[in-house]
This record gives C-alpha cells, sequence and structure tokens, in this order.
C-alpha cells in the first residue's frame, strides 16, 4: 500500500503554481494566485520562496481550522471529508 502525505503534496503542487516579481528595489513578491492572500515579499527570490512555501503552510492548517474552502490542485481535493483507516492497518 502507498502512503500519501495529502498535505505535502498539496502544497507542493500549489508551489508549481507560484508567481515571482522582482521589485524596483531589487527583492522580490511571491504568490500563489489560486490561494487568494497568499502573497509575501523577500529581499531575494530564494527567500522569497522560502516565506512564500511558509505562507501556504500557515494559510492551509489556518483554513482547516476555520473551515475555508480550498481550491482544487492538480487533482487534490482538500474540500473532502477525510477517512480514517483503523490502527490496526498502519
Amino acid at each position: 500500500m502507498e502512503v500519501q502525505f495529502i498535505l505535502s503534496d498539496y502544497v507542493e503542487q500549489a508551489m508549481t503554481h507560484a508567481v515571482y516579481d522582482k521589485l524596483e528595489d531589487g527583492t522580490f513578491s511571491g504568490r500563489i494566485p489560486l490561494c487568494k492572500g497568499v502573497i509575501v515579499f523577500g529581499p531575494t527570490h530564494h527567500e522569497c520562496e522560502e516565506e512564500l512555501r511558509s505562507m501556504l503552510e500557515d494559510w492551509i492548517l489556518v483554513g482547516l481550522k476555520l473551515g475555508h474552502p480550498f481550491p482544487m490542485i492538480s487533482g487534490i481535493d482538500l474540500n473532502k471529508e477525510l477517512s480514517y483507516e483503523p490502527v490496526g492497518a498502519l
């Protein structure tokens, strides 16, 4: 049985949709258009990318806690009702 980590997969797929812009002052902005409100700024492209991943993870956790709907990304739907495997199955 293949183990799937749906949140990790969702983050990885969402990051493939990231858009970065170099600003006039030489810093960078990053956003994920599919994930409303996920936008960050960083002094370098690399730091902006790291900050964007962190912001996305926080956005997902807050959304799950508050019951917000999520966009489907690459066939991954976080809005589905979760199913649980019996403990003995692990």
